[in-house]
C-alpha cells in the first residue's frame, strides 16, 4: 500500500457507543483510513452501495444490526452490489474468536474477517486495535488483488477473443455447424481428443478452438508436428532432459509437456511418433508423469492432449507402427474433419473470408469474382482442401487484378477450359494464352505443386523429406512457408 492511498470505509453500526469505539480506533490512522459514510441499518447500506457503486474499499458492519436485513443475509447482499468490496464483521454474539462454525458461516457468506466487541479496554476501543487496523489494510490489499486479477482476465479474454476471431470455423453447411457444436461440447472437458482428416482440412484449427473455448484457455497451447522433428530428438523435445544427461547437455531443458503444464499440447501427425516415444507418451496419459532424460524422479504434469493424423491409425496398428494401447488412450473422443469437397456449400464463404483477410493485409481493394469464376472454384475437387483454397486466394490477390476471371483461375489451377471434367495436374503448364507471372511467383507455384506431388506419393512426412533431400525440420518449415501445413 503506497503512502498516497487512502482506504475508504463504509460503517454499518446502530449503537452510538460502538460507533465511537470504531472511530476512536481508526482516528490515529485517519490519513490512511477514512470513514466516508455511516448508516445504522442494512437497507440504507445497500441503497448507499448501489448509489455509490464501487466507491468503498471496506465495509465494517455490526452482525446484529437493526432492521430485518442483517447477518449473513446482509453480507450476501453487499457482495451482490460490489463483489470486490471487503467486509469486516464486529459482533457481540461470541467472545470466542475460535468459534469455527460461526466463522465458517461468515466467510462462506462473503466476509473477509470478523472480531468480537469485547477487548480489554472496552470503554475506548473496538477489539484489539492493532489487529483491527491490520485486518482493514489486509482487506484493502485483497480488494486490489481481485481488481488487478479482473483487469488481467479482461485483457486475456480480449486476446482470446481476438485469436478465436482469426481461428473461427467458417461455413454454414451442416458439416461446419456440426464441427462447431462438437467443439463447444468437447472443449469443456479434459479428455484426450483424436482429430482425423486429410491434409489441409484444418485439424490444427479445430485444436486451437478446443483449447481457447475451454477452461484452460489462459494457459499455454503448445503445438508440435511429430513428423517435423528427427527421431533422435523427439523424446528430448517432448519430455526434456537434465544437465549432463548426455554430451552437449550443458543445462537442463524443460520438455514441451512441462511447458504445456496446466494447458494443452497438440500432437500433430501423431502417427510419425517413434515407438520408443509412444511408450513414454502412454505413461504421461496414464499417470500424468513425465520421464526426463537423465532424471530418476518423475515430473508431474497436468496437460490436456489433443492429437491429429491424416492416416488410418488402425492400419498403422496392424503394421506394428503404432501402439494399440496408446491409440485407445488418445482416441477417447474422435473428431473427423471432412474434405472440402464434402462441404462445397462453404466454399463461397471461405473465399470471401480469405479475400477480406489478404486484401486487408496487402492494403488493396478486394477484387471482384465473376459468377463463372465462383462456379469453377465451387465445382473444383480441392485435393489440398482448405489449405489449397487459402493458398490459391492469396496467389490470385498477388496477381493484382481488379476482376478475377475464369481464365486466371484455370491458369492457377491448371484446368483446361474445354474439359468436361475438372482435372488436377501436379505439373506446371505453359500456354500462349496463359498469364505471365514473375519468376518468384512461378517458383512458388512449382515448389507448391512438387511438394504436394511428393507428399501424395509418400507414406509419411519423413519419407517425403528424404525424397526431396531435406532434413525433416527444413521440410516442415518449407511446407509451412508454402501454406501446406
Amino acid at each position: 500500500m503506497s503512502k498516497d492511498e487512502v482506504i475508504k470505509v463504509l460503517l454499518i453500526e446502530d449503537e452510538d457507543f460502538d460507533m465511537r469505539r470504531v472511530e476512536n480506533t481508526l482516528r490515529p490512522y485517519s490519513d490512511r483510513i477514512t470513514i466516508l459514510d455511516l448508516v445504522s441499518d442494512g437497507k440504507s447500506a445497500i441503497e448507499l452501495l448501489e448509489k455509490k457503486k464501487y466507491l468503498y474499499d471496506v465495509v465494517i458492519m455490526d452482525f446484529q444490526i437493526a432492521g430485518g436485513l442483517r447477518g449473513e443475509q446482509l453480507i450476501k447482499k453487499i457482495k451482490d452490489c460490489d463483489p470486490y468490496v471487503q467486509i469486516i464483521v464486529i459482533t457481540k454474539m461470541t467472545i470466542n474468536i475460535t468459534d469455527y462454525e460461526f466463522a465458517h458461516r461468515l466467510i462462506e457468506a462473503g466476509a473477509f474477517w470478523y472480531c468480537t466487541k469485547y477487548p480489554g479496554d472496552i470503554e475506548n476501543y473496538i477489539y484489539q486495535p492493532t489487529d483491527f487496523i491490520l485486518s482493514i489494510i489486509n482487506a484493502y490489499e485483497r480488494k486490489k488483488l481481485l481488481r488487478d486479477k479482473q483487469k488481467s482476465n479482461q485483457k486475456l479474454n480480449r486476446n482470446v477473443e481476438d485469436l478465436l476471431a482469426n481461428k473461427k470455423i467458417i461455413g454454414d453447411s451442416e458439416t461446419a455447424v456440426r464441427m462447431r457444436s462438437q467443439i463447444e461440447k468437447y472443449s469443456k472437458s479434459n479428455v484426450p481428443i483424436l482429430i482425423t482428416g486429410s491434409s489441409g482440412t484444418g485439424k490444427e484449427l479445430i485444436a486451437y478452438n478446443l483449447h481457447y473455448n475451454g477452461p484452460r484457455k489462459y494457459e499455454n497451447f503448445v503445438p508440435i508436428n511429430c513428423g517435423g522433428i528427427p527421431d533422435a530428438l523427439i523424446e528430448s523435445e517432448l519430455f526434456g532432459y537434465e544437465k549432463g544427461a548426455f554430451t552437449g547437455a550443458e543445462k537442463s531443458k524443460p520438455g514441451l509437456f512441462e511447458i504445456a503444464n496446466n494447458g494443452t499440447i497438440f500432437l500433430d501427425e501423431i502417427s510419425e511418433l517413434p515407438l520408443s516415444a509412444q511408450v513414454k507418451l502412454l505413461r504421461v496419459l496414464q499417470e500424468g508423469e513425465v520421464e526426463k532424460i537423465g532424471r530418476t524422479e518423475k515430473v508431474k504434469v497436468d496437460v490436456r492432449v489433443i492429437s491429429a493424423t491424416n492416416r488410418n491409425l488402425e492400419d498403422e496398428i496392424r503394421d506394428k507402427k503404432f501402439r494399440e494401447d496408446l491409440y485407445y488412450r488418445l482416441n477417447v473422443v474422435p473428431i473427423q474433419v471432412p474434405r472440402l469437397a464434402e462441404r462445397k456449400d462453404d466454399i463461397p464463404l471461405l473465399i470471401e473470408n480469405f479475400m477480406n483477410e489478404f486484401a486487408l493485409d496487402m492494403g488493396r481493394e478486394k477484387p471482384f469474382l465473376e459468377d463463372e469464376t465462383m462456379k469453377i472454384l465451387t465445382e473444383y475437387e480441392w485435393p489440398g482442401n482448405v489449405r489449397e483454397l487459402k493458398n490459391l486466394v492469396q496467389r490470385l490477390l498477388f496477381i493484382d487484378e481488379n476482376v478475377i476471371t475464369p481464365q486466371l483461375v484455370r491458369g492457377a489451377l491448371s484446368i483446361r477450359p474445354s474439359s468436361a471434367t475438372i482435372n488436377y495436374n501436379d505439373s506446371v503448364n505453359f500456354s500462349s494464352d496463359g498469364e505471365s507471372l514473375p519468376l518468384k511467383e512461378m517458383e512458388k507455384i512449382f515448389r507448391t505443386k512438387y511438394f504436394k506431388y511428393i507428399r501424395n506419393h509418400s507414406d509419411s512426412d519423413s519419407e517425403a523429406a528424404k525424397k526431396l533431400g531435406l532434413a525433416p525440420s527444413n521440410f516442415y518449415r518449407m511446407s509451412k512457408e508454402l501454406g501446406l501445413k
